[in-house]
Order: structure tokens, then C-alpha cells, then sequence
């Protein structure tokens, strides 16, 4: 069971980078800074958020769990770091920046060779308390599908007044 578990989630963390890719890459800039709202984050954001992710986030609090157990809580987690992080860069270099980090993540957590029982270990996360390794895996992969809607929705967001009457049949649009 942990071997599928382990398989499945590494489909998804595995395919992000392209997804993003063939998504972002070479597009016009508007498009890449798309967002609704100032508060909310663009596609750029989103990208620089995944790359801070990957190197302070999943992986780092896997082998807490696995070294630690509760003992040893969490880092809480920048969630705006990318603001600062992503300055003066570009769509590429960020999107090669996260294949490159998710590439090393998705090695490391291979060569951990998980067990089932291990899945079951506990962290000490800083505002959930305890979370299990596989509640953090599981997170991992569904954190990247939540920010690859949420890049969709920003670029949709763009032609909100241009598709007219069709807005009523495109969920994307509506928050």
C-alpha cells in the first residue's frame, strides 16, 4: 500500500515542472503577471512560492519526521518569501530553478525508500500541530494541484470581460 501511495504521489510531484513549463514558459509578460486583485498572487508568484517550497518546505520537514519525530517541530514557513526571493528574475529562470529543485526533491524522497509504518510517523507542525509523514506527502502533491488552478484562474482572469455571455458557463471565472 505505501508503495502505491508513494508511486502515485511522486506522478504528480513529478509532473509540476513540465505542466508549469509547457503552461508559462515563453509566454507574453501580461500573461505571466496576470492576477485580479493586488493581494493575490500571478503565475510568477505562484512559481517563486513552489521554488521556496522546495527548498525550505516538503523535504526538509519529511526527514524532521523522519529523524525527529515530534519532537523537534517544524520551521514555520515563509509564505510570501517569493516576493523577495523572485526579484530581478524571470519566468525561465524560475521555472528552471523549479525543475532543477523538484527534480533533487523527488530523488531524495525516492532514496528514503519509505516503509508503510514510516508513513504513520508524526511532525510537529507549527499552527496544525501533529501531521503524519503521509498527511505531509499527500499536502505536497495536492499544495501543487491547488497552485496549478490557482495559475489557471489568474490567466483566465484576463479575458473575464472579453468572453462575454460565456462567463456564465466558466467556472474558472468565478471565485
Amino acid at each position: 500500500m505505501s508503495e502505491i501511495f508513494l508511486s502515485e504521489t511522486i506522478a504528480i510531484l513529478t509532473r509540476t515542472p513540465k505542466v508549469l513549463d509547457d503552461l508559462l514558459r515563453d509566454l507574453p509578460e501580461p500573461w505571466v503577471h496576470s492576477k485580479d486583485d493586488p493581494e493575490h498572487w500571478s503565475p510568477f508568484d505562484v512559481v517563486g512560492h513552489l521554488n521556496h517550497g522546495e527548498k525550505t518546505d516538503w523535504m526538509p520537514r519529511a526527514n524532521i519526521i523522519l529523524k525527529h519525530g515530534p519532537s523537534v517541530p517544524f520551521t514555520p514557513f515563509d509564505r510570501f518569501a517569493q516576493l523577495r526571493d523572485s526579484q530581478g528574475k524571470t519566468i525561465i529562470y524560475l521555472l528552471d530553478e523549479f525543475a532543477d529543485l523538484r527534480a533533487k526533491s523527488v530523488e531524495d524522497l525516492r532514496r528514503l525508500r519509505v516503509t508503510a509504518s514510516q508513513l504513520d510517523l508524526t511532525g510537529t507542525h507549527p499552527a496544525l500541530g501533529v501531521v503524519t509523514l503521509r498527511q505531509l506527502l499527500a499536502t505536497w502533491a495536492v499544495h501543487d494541484l491547488n497552485h496549478l488552478n490557482q495559475i489557471n484562474r489568474m490567466m483566465a482572469i484576463r479575458y473575464v470581460d472579453q468572453v462575454g455571455p460565456w462567463a456564465a458557463y466558466l467556472s474558472v471565472l468565478r471565485r
